[in-house]
């Protein structure tokens, strides 16, 4: 029988056709069953959860497909305005359950999975978090893209794709302990590999300067070590619109597998580096950068990120546009997520000029209308700063033009202040010294049209201290935008009862609009509704013992003040006062000092140190030794409780904000540059005690000082008291600081560890403390003492506790967002719309 021969009018389907998919039980039912039995084999024989899960995480994604498709097909459609994000690290935590909450079919997928039988929570917990950041700036990351997707603004993301996470922490014998984070061991079923996509990325090598017979001046970066940039693609879905944006993470590879000729010589160790030495990029999140080998891989980090993602955008304008520039700065802007892509300054300005066959002004009025920068942070060590010698082996094309910047910058500041050498030392992008240095933050700064803070006080001690001189250098590019978090994951998916609840009251609006959770204000002065929140709280706490149980084997009273502090470990952060309020409070208990208006108190931490941070390491060590005296002392069992969970993360902070009643903010006033733990615990209802630092300030404002816990030393106060600190003085001057110090430096909390805590003693009575941790230890006890008592008044903690969710409506991502837009991207919504 002759073949069918198939022409344009065939009613054969053609292949970018597809079905739409139903989202009822019976459709979610023979979706599951279809991905369990052909996609992955499985048969009734499988007793494992893993091949449930993904079976699962197939139909959910094979739904966010449909709309993915649709999302990208009225982007083009539109040829609007974009904006590309920029970060190293994107948080994400699970996917499964958020795609769920997001698409809407919780119903009848909770149903298909009763006929199944599975459990969807135990399906949930086989997902691995993604190790794609380690705190604060990936989770931001996070909830930026999921808010960008749920107000339909064409966003798209651009990270790494990291074999290995930061690391997953151990705790043995008190001590952090490293292991692997091999979080892509099992693959990651909501990526899609784009092969076809793939760009090269240069380093090494050296430069060539020519002249063509146009007499114009070229450049030719040659003999370079080229590596592949493989992009996976992640599905970020809106909240119940149809949106799915994008976020594209590029892996490394070698150009080539490996090199024939050493492999046939016998050499296979020689034979495969190329090809190890690529990977290495994107095998581990964030390397220490404590050695050289560190600073290079890192810096390689960040120059692959900016090349692959700018070099993406580029193919993509040139397919639509050809090689006419002239709307590029009309239709891109590039959102630079704090300093570690800042390279992507200089790196637009290479491929516009040496790819592109742009003039150098004309590269750089592109490169200054779309680059937008975040600083993040107040830690001038983290602002970053490269040797120019490892600029000139790594990357010498980038340091050429980065000089080529800073000479033509620093005519403007010269003219601008004529003579004023100091000035132009300080605000140069080179450092002068024993080693030269590149300054990265400046970089972004001179090559963006917008500068932003996070906070309201971090903006400003941006402007009147960092970056003083650029402020007044360029005013106008300067601006706040205070951080948020999504409700959508911190409240509506993480905290079911309180969602429930909450829906009840005043309907389901504050989803999307966070400023309605303001009319639970009312609610708060109701006595039955207060009990019912009570009640969703001790369900929640309840749960979050279970989960300590799980991982410490710790038993809790229920009913005490769970006291939580879970953040990165580091010292301006201050995990080192709250465990000196610990010890206070072990002190008062054995002295007799408990009698029956003591509030039982649980004092949770959490947090990771980064390998290299020694101190941030020792503090953990603390934490655990005073935690083991503490619980095994039965005349505490009832009083007092400390715990430190160990590998921090993000489907743990689920668990434990919901559960969370005493929310711990107590940075070092003028060091936080925002926070956004604060906000997820007041969100969900928890009570802050914290310093006015960061984004506190603004909680504080917004949800009056009456419910607030207020100690220490204001920004301000810190600066003029570092002159004449004198931390020994305050210590002698205080009896509770002065027993506290004692039972550590007699070894109470180390007896079979002489000496190991001496760097923390010596850390608090050093006059040059720049945490001033002495200093606020007095105003800390009294505000710990003012929560201890609200707590024993429940029903007007739980009141409190209400008005903290009511004023948190400000912190949402989709009004950071909005603001990030109306101030600095300018992008149209576009609805998603149906494939033709």
């Amino acid at each position: 029988m002759p073949a069918t021969k198939l022409t344009k009018s065939s009613s054969t389907p053609r292949l970018s056709e597809s079905p739409i998919l139903g989202e009822s039980t019976e459709a979610f039912c023979g979706d599951i069953r279809r991905h369990f039995n052909f996609t992955l084999g499985r048969d009734k024989n499988c007793k494992s959860a893993h091949y449930a899960y993904t079976a699962l995480a197939l139909a959910v994604r094979d739904r966010l497909m449909e709309c993915w498709r649709n999302t990208q097909s009225a982007y083009e459609s539109a040829d609007s305005r974009k904006t590309y994000y920029l970060s190293l690290e994107f948080l994400l935590g699970r996917a499964l359950s958020n795609a769920i909450l997001n698409l809407g079919v919780e119903g009848p997928l909770g149903t298909a999975l009763t006929e199944l039988g599975v459990d969807l929570e135990e399906l949930v917990a086989c997902e691995q978090d993604a190790g794609l950041g380690n705190g604060g700036l990936g989770r931001l990351a996070a909830c930026f893209i999921d808010s960008c997707a749920t107000l339909q603004l064409p966003v798209m993301g651009y990270g790494l794709r990291y074999e290995y996470g930061m690391f997953r922490q151990n705790v043995e014998n008190g001590f952090q302990v490293e292991e692997p984070d091999h979080w892509l061991r099992n693959g990651h079923v909501w990526e899609l590999e784009r092969p076809e996509l793939t760009l090269r990325i240069r380093f090494g090598g050296r430069v060539e300067h020519y002249s063509e017979q146009d007499r114009r001046r070229r450049v030719r970066w040659t003999d370079t070590h080229d590596v592949l940039a493989v992009p996976y693609d992640v599905p970020i879905p809106g909240y119940r619109n149809g949106t799915v944006n994008t976020l594209r993470l590029w892996k490394a590879a070698a150009t080539d597998e490996f090199d024939l000729n050493e492999f046939n010589a016998g050499d296979y160790a020689e034979s495969v580096r190329a090809k190890n030495l690529a990977e290495n990029i994107t095998m581990v999140l964030y390397p220490n950068d404590a050695s050289e080998n560190g600073k290079e891989l890192r810096l390689r980090q960040q120059y692959f990120l900016a090349s692959a993602s700018l070099q993406d955008v580029l193919r993509n304008w040139v397919l639509k546009h050809g090689q006419d520039f002239t709307e590029f700065a009309a239709k891109n802007s590039f959102q630079l997520n704090d300093t570690h892509p800042s390279i992507a300054v200089a790196e637009l300005m290479r491929l516009l000029i040496d790819e592109h066959d742009l003039s150098w002004d004309q590269a750089w009025a592109i490169t200054n209308q779309t680059m937008a920068y975040t600083n993040h942070t107040l830690l001038p060590e983290a602002l970053e700063r490269w040797p120019v010698r490892l600029f000139e082996q790594m990357l010498p094309r980038l340091l050429e033009i980065i000089y080529e910047i800073n000479a033509n910058f620093l005519g403007e500041v010269a003219n601008r202040w004529p003579g004023d050498l100091d000035r132009l030392a300080r605000m140069s992008l080179i450092e002068e010294g024993y080693q030269k240095q590149v300054r990265m933050a400046y970089l972004a700064i001179v090559g963006s049209y917008s500068v932003n803070g996070v906070a309201e006080l971090h903006s400003n001690l941006l402007m009147q201290g960092l970056f003083r001189d650029f402020y007044e250098l360029w005013p106008e590019r300067f601006n706040n935008k205070t951080n948020g978090i999504t409700p959508r994951r911190w409240l509506a998916s993480c905290n079911p009862g309180l969602n429930a609840l909450i829906t009840e009251a005043i309907g389901d609006g504050w989803v999307t609009d966070l400023g309605q959770l303001s009319r639970l204000r009312d609610f708060a002065e109701d006595r039955a509704f207060r009990e019912r929140w009570r009640k969703v709280k001790q369900e929640n706490k309840d749960r979050l013992i279970d989960f300590k149980r799980r991982e410490l084997g710790l038993e809790v009273d229920r009913f005490s003040m769970f006291d939580v502090q879970v953040k990165r470990i580091h010292e301006y952060k201050r995990q080192l006062l709250n465990i000196l309020h610990v010890i206070h409070l072990y002190d008062r208990i054995k002295r007799g000092d408990a009698g029956s208006d003591w509030t039982p108190r649980c004092v949770i931490f959490g947090g990771k140190a980064a390998p290299g941070y020694a101190m941030a390491k020792l503090i953990i060590k603390l934490i655990n030794n005073v935690a083991t005296v503490v619980n095994r002392d039965p005349a505490l069992k009832d009083l007092l409780r400390v715990a430190f969970l160990p590998n921090y993360r993000v489907s743990a902070m689920e668990v434990i904000c919901p559960g969370t009643d005493l929310s711990e903010q107590i940075s070092t006033a003028g060091k936080e540059a925002s926070g956004t733990g604060n906000m997820k615990f007041m969100m969900n209802g928890a009570l802050t005690i914290g310093t006015l630092d960061g984004a506190n300030i603004e909680i504080r404002r917004e949800v009056g000082a009456e419910n607030f816990f207020l100690f220490g030393l204001t920004a301000e106060e810190v600066e003029a008291t570092r002159a004449y600190y004198d931390p020994t003085s305050i210590i002698e001057g205080n009896d509770d600081l002065k027993r506290v110090m004692n039972l550590l430096e007699t070894g109470y909390f180390n007896q079979y560890e002489p000496g190991i805590f001496e760097p923390v003693v010596h850390s608090v009575r050093s006059a040059y403390d720049p945490w001033m941790t002495a200093a606020d230890f007095a105003s800390y006890v009294l505000a710990q003492q003012q929560a201890a008592a609200a707590y024993r008044d429940q029903d007007d903690w739980t009141r409190m506790s209400i008005l903290n969710t009511a004023a948190s409506g400000q912190f949402s991502t989709d009004r950071t967002i909005s603001e990030y837009n109306r101030d600095i991207w300018r992008l149209r919504p576009i609805p998603a719309r149906a494939a033709l």
